[in-house]
């Protein structure tokens, strides 16, 4: 009888700890899952800052470069550049 007890408290534990671990699997795999998926809204918003990097990058190459200045200075500020008889160089020793 005593025998008896001792198996059937047995079984109640190791029937305990198999549904334990598979809850504990279902909830594993749930996390992952959703983790999978939050990784893939990163990479995406990732990829679409890249994209917005990459154009803002080239925006300001476009605007800083030269010939956009000069016509700026032209066009919007009216600057011209001087004639011959305006130029002068300052040596100071």
């Amino acid at each position: 009888m005593r025998l008896a007890v001792l198996q059937i408290a047995l079984a109640v534990v190791l029937l305990g700890g198999i549904v334990s671990t598979g809850i504990a699997l279902v909830a594993t795999t749930h996390e992952s899952r959703r983790l999978f998926r939050e990784l893939e809204l990163l990479r995406r918003e990732q990829d679409r800052l890249q994209d917005d990097w990459s154009a803002l990058t080239l925006e300001v190459s476009h605007l800083a470069g030269h010939a956009r200045i000069d016509e700026i200075a032209r066009d919007e500020l009216g600057l011209v550049e001087p004639d011959e008889r305006r130029r002068y160089v300052e040596v100071v020793p």
